[in-house]
């Protein structure tokens, strides 16, 4: 993708959000926003609003953790099948900036994404969810997808709401020469990759769970996620305090 590209209109960013985990989604959202170099355009994908129109109908799954399960794959329709948009799951800590990801667009490659092999030991995450096993585990927490390509194009709404998780969690929708590789840094996983030897990874994945939770302040960089937060709080904060300001 050239840079001219990127300047043209906003680069449009789906992250997955879960009614429970708001803070989560609110803070990936700050901290991406604080250390681009670019414009984006970031969008929660949220599953009432989905069903609201039609777009989503999936029975709920068991296995499913989050509400953004299966609808994370909608990213395509939701970009019109144009261009490139990135999606990411919410319990992500951007550290790095998010315009170099995007530089690496390939457009000979329907979806990119961190080719991890995440062999979970826990037999359930922070907030007690199932934690499940299976190949190609979290390759789709974070994808940059070529929406117009076509096999992204096979992501239909009607496919969405009735292929299995396999299908689309393993990626089978891409043929495997069509799905590029980043690095890791990019979807470093909390508590199951070593820590990097210098600097920080480009992109926190709390995969387990986070600083949100009771008790789980002392992950890995949870003191960088605490003080992301804090300063999102105090943001808002001013905001409101200056809309009072405004109305007197």
């Amino acid at each position: 993708m050239s840079k001219q590209d990127q300047c043209d209109k906003p680069f449009k960013v789906f992250v997955g959000y879960d009614t429970r985990e708001d803070i989560a989604y609110q803070v990936c959202r700050s901290s991406m926003l604080r250390h681009t170099s670019i414009s984006l355009d970031i969008e929660p994908i949220v599953q009432e609003n989905l069903r609201s129109h039609g777009l989503y109908w999936r029975e709920r799954d068991p296995l499913a953790s989050t509400e953004f399960t299966y609808t994370r794959f909608l990213t395509p329709y939701l970009a019109g099948y144009q261009g490139w948009a990135l999606f990411c799951d919410c319990d992500f800590l951007w550290l790095g900036d998010v315009a170099q990801l995007i530089e690496k667009a390939d457009p000979s490659k329907a979806v990119l994404c961190v080719h991890h092999d995440h062999r979970p030991v826990e037999g359930t995450k922070m907030d007690g969810a199932v934690q499940t096993s299976y190949p190609r585990k979290n390759w789709s927490s974070l994808m940059l997808l070529n929406c117009g390509h076509p096999a992204a194009r096979r992501l239909t709404p009607e496919i969405v709401n009735t292929e299995s998780g396999a299908y689309l969690h393993r990626l089978q929708w891409a043929d495997d020469k069509i799905i590029g590789e980043v690095s890791s840094t990019w979807n470093w996983l909390e508590g199951s990759m070593p820590m990097p030897e210098i600097g920080t990874p480009n992109v926190v994945h709390y995969t387990r769970g986070g600083p949100w939770f009771d008790g789980w302040q002392d992950v890995d960089y949870g003191d960088l996620w605490i003080a992301e937060r804090d300063r999102y709080l105090a943001e808002q904060n001013t905001a409101a305090a200056l809309a009072v300001t405004n109305r007197l």
